[in-house]
Parts: C-alpha cells; structure tokens; sequence
C-alpha cells in the first residue's frame, strides 16, 4: 500500500468513529443542560460520582478490549473461524464480569458521596444514580464487546451508526423521565441505561446475524448431532484465550483503575471547593469532550489498524499506520483546542445559566486549551499499543504521569488557586504524558512479534490485512 492509500484507508475507518464519538458528547451535553436547568445541586449529585462511573466504566472497556484485540489479530490472520469463537468466549466470560461489578458497584453506592466528601443535602441523590449505573454495567460490558468487535473485524460503520442511535434515544428517554414524568436525576440514569439496551440489542444482532464476517451461522456444522451441546462449549472460556485476554486487558484494567482512582481523588479536593466548583468542573469536562473525541475516533481506527497488521506480521504497516494515526490525531486535536478557547464561554452557556459556573468554567476550559496536542499523542500512542497487544508498558507510564505529575501539583495548587489549579494541573501533566508516549513510539519493543507467535496459532500471512 502506498502512504496516499494508507492515509486514504485511515481516514475512512476514522469518520464514522469520530462522527459517533461526537455525537455522544452533544448526549452528554444535552443530558448536562438538562440537569443544568433543574439546578445545581442536581448538576453536582451527578458530576460528584462522575469519575467513580468512568470508573467501573474503564473496567468493562479494558475487559472488553482483551477480547476485540484478539479478533483483530485473528481476522488480520485471516482466521474469521478463530475470531467468532472469541467472541463466543468474550461474551459469556464479560457478562459474568459486569455481574462481579454490579454487586461491588451496589455494595458502595451508600457510602460513596460521604467518602468523596459531598454536602449532606446531594449525597442522597447521588447515591440513587450511582446504583441504577450499576444495575445497567451488564449492558454496557455487552454492548462493548460486541462494538469492539466489529471494529477489529474492520467494520467500523455499524458500530458508529448504533452510537449515533443511542445517542438520539438517550436524549428522548431522559427528556420523557427527567421533565415530564419529573424524575429528575434518576430519570437521567434510567433513560441512559434504556439507551443502552436498545443499543446493545442492535449491536448483537447485527454482530451475531448479519456481519459477512462475524456472524454466528458461518460456523454451522450440519454433521455435528448435539448441537446444543456444541454451541455451549464455544461459549465456555478456555486457558488460552483467557490467558491472552489477561495479558491484553488486565493491564489496561489496572491503568484505567489507577487513574480513575486518581480522578476520584481530585474529585474529593474538588469537591469542597462547593457547588459551583463541582458544576463547573463537570460542565467543562463535558465541553472539553468536543476536543478529545476525534482523538479517540482516530485512537480507534488505530488499534484497528495496528492489531490486523500485527495478525498478519506486517512490523512495516504497524509503523506506518501508528505515525499516519499519531499526526492526524495531534492536528486535529491542537485545531480543536483553538476552537474551544474562543467558544468557552458560550459552549457554557448552552448548559447552565449559572453565570458563576460559566466564569469560572471558561477560565479552566482556555487552560485546558494548550494541552491538547500532548493529549493527543497520549491518546493515539496508547490505542496503538493496544492494538499491538503491549499494554504493560503504558500502564506503568499512565500511572506514574498521572500519580507523580497531575496529583502532585493538584495537591500544591488547588488550595492556592482552587479549581484553576487543578486544571492547571491537568494541563501540565497531558503535555508530559503525551512527550512520553511519542518518545515510546519511536522504539521497537512495542512492534516485536515473536518468530513462533502467530504461527503456532494461524498460518503464516505474507499479505496486508484481510479486512483492509
């Protein structure tokens, strides 16, 4: 392939992601004004489990991953057979998962606005959406799987599409349950979770039924008698999917925990800095989403591209598709960055008529502003490495940039600056973690595949990916 049809193949893979990733940030947004103007307090009982949600969210998408990795190693392999039966094992193994931290989930509800340090008067309510969160996790561990699937598999579109879908039913459930059934925050939670549901319907269904190349009845086999009895043992997890799944996703499990559990603990120094802190943090976090979003549609065509290069032992196409991904990403991003620095204050606007939340959110938002190139090339860097299937290394970066620069210089300038200085911060610490991955992505440790690797395991591939 020449660079012209690299980048050409890149970029294809990477609109729909980027059209879906944007369209659930306006949900977000949308979701946000809507609490916005039921009032602050209800805006803050949200924001305040915000990060502990990102949370067990990042668990069933690292879980998620350590399967959809592999479906791409096997369909770049031109292995569809070996692919399907991932799947089979990712989904009965990633519903028993989602059980585990459902029951964890609803075991700490109670106590958790009181352990991050809530006013008395929001941690009720609080509490409530955190657990109808909970309940929903086995949707969405579902639904990731099955997306992450059919992204790997080169199928880029149909996840997007049913993003799209969820996002525009997301909207109408939570407008129908928040205003006039007069539900307000539980209205939001359920109403997301409804969204899920139809949406990992669909997904399923088009996975399981209708995808050319991962659907179910491909691997039909009228000679076998007890079919029930075979369908079942496709499901069963066996130890060397497992274990490849562990490698891949607990790693990315470990980092996503680490640094959620970051994340909620400058949501403690955050939150008695009071309401408006709370809100406004939340508020710019959902604005500045508008910025990140490209970086991880085009994180996800990279992974895509980098693992199926990986499957058919193409080191020069892994290379070539990591820096094509890295350069687009970190342009579109520093563009973006622009953008949000001049429309601030009326992105806020949009969400809250607090003028206090909107003052104080345009100031941290322009901050935010000048990191996002670094966070770009954090973004894209980590989503090749996964798609390569080395996941070790930037979870100990992850982890010692977010612990050793971003909650050390929250804790020397929060109580100075207040909310400024956490995201002054944020900001400080996105450009080093984005050095450090670019500085990673110029070794060769991270494109070694072992000589006996993929030939003990599908045949050996002299050609570009199959579903390139």
């Amino acid at each position: 392939m020449t660079l012209r049809q690299k980048c050409r193949l890149t970029i294809l893979l990477s609109l729909p992601s980027i059209i879906a990733q944007f369209s659930f940030i306006a949900m977000q947004m949308i979701d946000a004004a809507m609490l916005g103007h039921l009032g602050t307090d209800e805006a803050a009982a949200v924001g305040l489990v915000s990060t502990t949600i990102w949370l067990f969210g990042g668990l069933n998408s690292a879980f998620a991953a350590g399967y959809a990795v592999q479906v791409a190693h096997h369909i770049g392999a031109n292995d569809e057979r070996g692919a399907r039966n991932i799947i089979r094992q990712g989904l009965l193994s990633g519903l028993i998962f989602s059980i585990i931290l459902t029951l964890i989930g609803l075991s700490i509800a109670p106590s958790l606005p009181y352990w991050l340090g809530a006013a008395e008067h929001i941690c009720e309510e609080s509490s409530y959406y955190f657990s109808i969160f909970c309940l929903g996790m086995p949707l969405i561990v579902l639904n990731n799987i099955a997306a992450g699937s059919l992204r790997c598999s080169g199928n880029i579109k149909t996840p997007s599409i049913l993003m799209m879908v969820m996002c525009v039913s997301n909207i109408v459930f939570n407008y129908i349950l928040i205003f006039p059934m007069h539900l307000g925050t539980a209205g939001a939670a359920y109403g997301t979770m409804m969204a899920y549901f139809l949406t990992m319907s669909l997904m399923l269904y088009v996975m399981i039924c209708k995808d050319k190349t991962l659907r179910f009845s491909l691997d039909n086999d009228s000679s076998q008698s007890s079919f029930a009895t075979i369908e079942l043992s496709r499901y069963l997890p066996t130890w060397k999917i497992l274990k490849k799944a562990g490698r891949i996703g607990l790693p990315m499990g470990l980092e996503r925990s680490v640094m959620c559990s970051a994340q909620v603990t400058i949501s403690s120094i955050i939150a008695p800095l009071g309401t408006v802190a709370i809100a406004a943090n939340t508020f710019a976090i959902n604005v500045e989403s508008l910025c990140y979003m490209p970086g991880y549609g085009i994180g996800e065509a990279a992974t895509t591209l980098v693992g199926q290069s990986k499957g058919a032992e193409r080191r020069d196409y892994m290379k070539s598709f990591a820096w094509i991904c890295m350069a687009m990403g970190v342009g579109i991003m520093a563009l973006m960055g622009v953008i949000m620095w001049i429309t601030a204050p009326w992105m806020l606007q949009l969400i809250t008529p607090d003028i206090n939340v909107i003052t104080l959110g345009t100031d941290i938002l322009r901050i935010e502003a000048w990191a996002e190139p670094g966070f770009a090339a954090s973004i894209i860097a980590y989503s090749v490495f996964v798609g390569a299937g080395k996941t070790v290394v930037p979870t100990i970066m992850n982890i010692g940039s977010i612990w050793g620069v971003r909650i050390t210089l929250t804790l020397l300038l929060a109580p100075v600056m207040g909310l400024r200085g956490v995201w002054i911060a944020m900001a400080i610490e996105l450009l080093v973690r984005g050095a450090i991955f670019a500085l990673r992505l110029t070794t060769k440790g991270w494109t070694y595949i072992k000589p006996f690797e993929q030939r003990s395991i599908y045949q050996k591939q002299n050609t570009p990916p199959a579903a390139l």
